[in-house]
């Protein structure tokens, strides 16, 4: 294997923006615990001269070469240059559209950047980004019910990260958080059309949090009940308590990264939606 140092270089060379290239191969090089990529990211290629470039820099520092390229002409010369510098290359969308086509009985159109058209997908996704940075860290708590989803938990449950996750697929998302000595807003006991999900963590990975949190933040005076374990452990029980009162669905971040957490509250959310009666 041509790598030094346990890192390899893994070129990604895509036509639109190269999110799709890089969410696989990221997910893909997580399973390598022992060799970390160089991330080489080539968005928006779309003409030969633009290719000559990143094939320079291929030739430079050899690697693996993932692509998500339609034009035909710039596929046969990124693979044929592979070829002649013997470095592996991969399109990530070429066997799957071939699945496709084979199924449908439609050739693809064609069209770079397809999945970013304008369309009420796309609007749906701003419209969620406003609503949720609107009504981030209990803001505004009189327009709750036009959420689909409200998180609330202690500091540091990452609600504010789950949410715009959540915002960026399409789902109104507000958070509050639940502070002891703090009454809870009237209007989120009320609620009932969202999906309000509580989210919670163990009393040790809050704490460790929050002191990382006050390092980078330069201040570690002045906060001792936030870092406090007595203190920490008393509002998780409280967060659980004001939880089971409501009926909200509890969900362990402890160990879950935002995308996992985002995932499971997508689940619980599509299952309300499903079971909810019509009309």
């Amino acid at each position: 294997m041509p790598t030094s140092n346990n890192y390899f270089h893994l070129h990604l060379v895509s036509d639109s923006t190269g999110e799709t290239l890089i969410t696989v191969a990221r997910a893909v090089a997580a399973q390598y615990a022992n060799v970390t990529p160089v991330e080489h990211v080539y968005p928006l290629v779309r003409s030969q001269k633009q290719l000559d470039r990143v094939l320079d820099e291929i030739e430079e520092a050899p690697g693996i070469v993932l692509f998500t390229l339609l034009e035909k002409d710039l596929v046969a010369r990124l693979e044929d240059k592979c070829k002649g510098i013997n470095v592996p290359s991969l399109s990530i969308i070429g066997p799957v559209m071939q699945l496709f086509e084979a199924y449908l009985g439609a050739a693809t159109t064609g069209r770079v950047g397809a999945q970013h058209v304008l369309n009420a997908e796309y609007f749906k996704r701003i419209d969620a980004l406003n609503y949720t940075m609107i009504h981030d860290d209990g803001q505004h708590v009189e327009g709750l019910d036009d959420a689909d989803v409200v998180l609330v938990g202690v500091s540091r449950t990452s609600k504010t990260p789950t949410s715009i996750y959540l915002a960026n697929r399409g789902i109104r998302t507000a958070n509050v958080p639940l502070v002891p000595g703090i009454p809870v807003p009237e209007q989120l006991g009320k609620l009932t059309r969202p999906l309000v999900v509580s989210l919670h963590a163990t009393p040790e990975r809050l704490i460790q949090i929050r002191q990382n949190r006050l390092l980078s933040m330069g201040s570690d005076s002045g906060n001792e009940t936030y870092t406090d374990r007595q203190s920490v452990t008393e509002e998780v029980a409280f967060a659980r308590k004001l939880s089971a009162k409501h009926d909200w669905p509890l969900l362990d971040v402890t160990r879950r990264s935002i995308e996992e957490t985002a995932a499971a509250i997508m689940k619980l959310y599509s299952d309300r939606q499903r079971n909810r009666p019509s009309g």
